[in-house]
């Protein structure tokens, strides 16, 4: 992946930030570079923790299950993140979940909207 490719990824991780925020799910972001700053720091905790997953073995596998502990460690990874990023705010671990749902179906609906032209 080259620089523009990654500032391009950072910018629609960014907008998806901005696009939950405006829902109201439980997730507020404010602005663009502080959305840009969050998707930047929410990538590295996600990053982090599933390295630290794999250090006990624990492998997110695909089927029902492995949905379930995907949607539990992105909530986590939107908690901590906020811990670290002061404009990031999620309430609670309810707002976390149903704002890594929300994240979820943003970024379905935006790959399934490019594939049309594709």
């Amino acid at each position: 992946m080259d620089f523009i490719s990654f500032l391009f990824a950072l910018f629609v991780s960014a907008v998806v930030l901005l696009i939950v925020d405006k829902v109201n799910v439980g997730l507020k972001v404010g602005g663009l570079v502080n959305a840009m700053v969050s998707a930047l720091a929410i990538s590295v905790v996600g990053t982090l923790v599933m390295w630290f997953l794999g250090l006990f073995g624990i492998a997110i596998g695909g089927g029902f299950f492995g949905a379930i502990v995907f949607l539990i460690v992105a909530a986590v990874v939107l908690m901590l993140s906020a811990k670290v990023m002061p404009g990031l705010e999620v309430s609670g671990f309810g707002g976390a979940a149903i704002s890594a749902i929300a994240i979820g179906v943003v970024y379905w609906l935006l790959e399934w909207f490019v594939g049309l032209f594709a």
